[in-house]
């Protein structure tokens, strides 16, 4: 059973309990070339996710470096602007399902009705769109903790500055009463008054992290989304930083955006996990589910290399391979390049192709050109005929995967060139697996639906 395209995972809730609605967010960097600056391809860092967040929950955003997590997270604060898609916040339960209807409905194929609804859900609650008091409200109610606390926090100002700074902004506080109030945070979290005329400089990195919290409470917000917290400290601090935001958020209500690589401090901290690869949603689902019944191998191989969750080193296993370019990302699955159980259905493609040869010495170099006709069908140029024949030999043996291999159509050589044809497949999309459990992978392993 295929996921609704503009929906992740749900939590069998249709209550006013929403905090956060994201819908198919994608943020492209163009990638520019020449003396004119011209556009020639774009990164996809986000291409097109969707999750909710609850009031009071924490949803953690897992993946390898490079898979899009931080730049997400920023969309989400609104300090980065999307492509396309869009942050909502604060729907309620009708708003949200009037929401999801209308974003099902092809923008070419929506009535004048609907499109005048949608753009009134968008002035009222699309980050990106709405303006004035809403975005006020919205800037004060979602908060960020950065991963490098030195970098966050100003070198010349002094900590009552900082911490008091969102007081000032907003004018919540002025005066003695600002500092009456700077100091109630820095208590809240582990440090006091003597610590209100000292620069960033003067303090140990999980004092600073401390510092960066306070910071972020100060406007009270709603939700609160951490860029890896505690991956710059010692192991010591980082429990303490960890304990520090699991009491903060029973006795406020917060929700979290948790964005780490660290699966046993996701383990910890996450009611929900996302797991992202690739600028995609690899899996998602509740936090123990994941980690007890995983079914992206992406998932099971974040796991298998996780030393927490190995008993002894010997039992580490290493991701083999690059990480794809995200601005020419696989087609597929997006990770059948690297998957140890890919099949002929994963989405084998001319690309790679091109991979495996400049994996093998000499081959790269013997290739003039690439003429495509899709991305499942191209004429490969060599130098030489015993090159073009060499690699129809290589993709007709066991030199390249069995399932590369089986997805083969077409191949053949005519003198310098080999033409080949692999089976066209549509991107795999987000499947069913359980209750609040979605996996974007062709393989079943029996807790599911069979995806459609």
């Amino acid at each position: 059973m295929t996921a609704p395209a503009n929906t992740v995972v749900r939590t069998g809730r249709d209550g006013d309990d929403l905090l956060v609605a994201v819908r198919d967010l994608k943020k492209h960097f163009p990638i520019r070339e020449g003396a004119l600056q011209k556009v020639v391809g774009h990164i996809k860092a986000v291409d097109g996710v969707s999750f909710d967040i609850r009031r009071g929950e924490t949803v953690g955003l897992v993946g390898e470096s490079g898979c899009g997590k931080t730049t997400l997270g920023r969309v989400v604060s609104g300090l980065t602007e999307p492509t396309d898609g869009g942050v909502y916040f604060g729907l309620g339960g009708e708003e949200r399902r009037k929401l999801d209807t209308l974003l099902e409905v092809q923008s070419p194929d929506r009535t004048d009705e609907q499109s005048e609804a949608l753009s009134a859900l968008d002035a009222n609650h699309r980050v990106d769109v709405m303006v004035g008091d809403a975005f006020d409200h919205y800037r004060r109610n979602c908060q960020v903790v950065f991963q490098e606390s030195f970098a966050s926090l100003n070198p010349r100002q002094l900590i009552k500055d900082i911490v008091g700074r969102p007081l000032r902004v907003h004018r919540e506080a002025s005066g003695s009463d600002l500092t009456e109030r700077v100091v109630e945070l820095l208590e809240q979290v582990g440090l006091g008054r003597q610590h209100l005329f000292r620069y960033p400089h003067q303090f140990s990195g999980g004092q600073r992290q401390r510092i960066s919290i306070a910071r972020a409470l100060a406007l009270d917000p709603e939700l609160v989304i951490l860029d890896e917290p505690t991956s710059a400290l010692d192991v010591s601090v980082q429990a303490q930083i960890l304990n520090l935001l699991h009491e903060l958020q029973q006795e406020r209500n917060l929700a979290y955006l948790f964005i780490t690589h660290d699966l046993s401090v996701v383990r910890h901290m996450a009611d929900r996990i996302v797991v992202m690869y690739v600028g995609k949603v690899a899996e998602a689902g509740p936090t123990q589910t994941i980690f007890e019944r995983p079914e992206h191998p992406y998932t099971d191989a974040l796991l298998a290399s996780s030393p927490d969750m190995k008993e002894s080193a010997q039992d580490l296993q290493a991701l083999e391979g690059a990480i794809p370019d995200p601005a020419l990302p696989p087609q597929g699955c997006r990770f059948h390049t690297r998957c140890p159980v890919a099949t002929p259905a994963c989405g084998w493609e001319v690309d790679d192709i091109v991979r495996w040869l400049e994996d093998e010495e000499g081959m790269f170099d013997e290739l003039r050109d690439v003429e495509r006709k899709s991305p499942f069908e191209a004429a490969l140029s060599f130098r030489s005929e015993d090159a073009a024949n060499r690699l129809a030999a290589a993709l007709r043996s066991d030199a390249v995967p069995d399932a590369m291999r089986s997805a083969i159509e077409d191949l053949n050589t005519t003198g310098t060139d080999t033409r080949i044809r692999f089976t066209a497949v549509d991107e795999v999309q987000l499947t069913l697996r359980s209750e609040d459990h979605v996996a974007a992978c062709v393989l079943n392993r029996g807790t599911s639906t069979e995806p459609s």
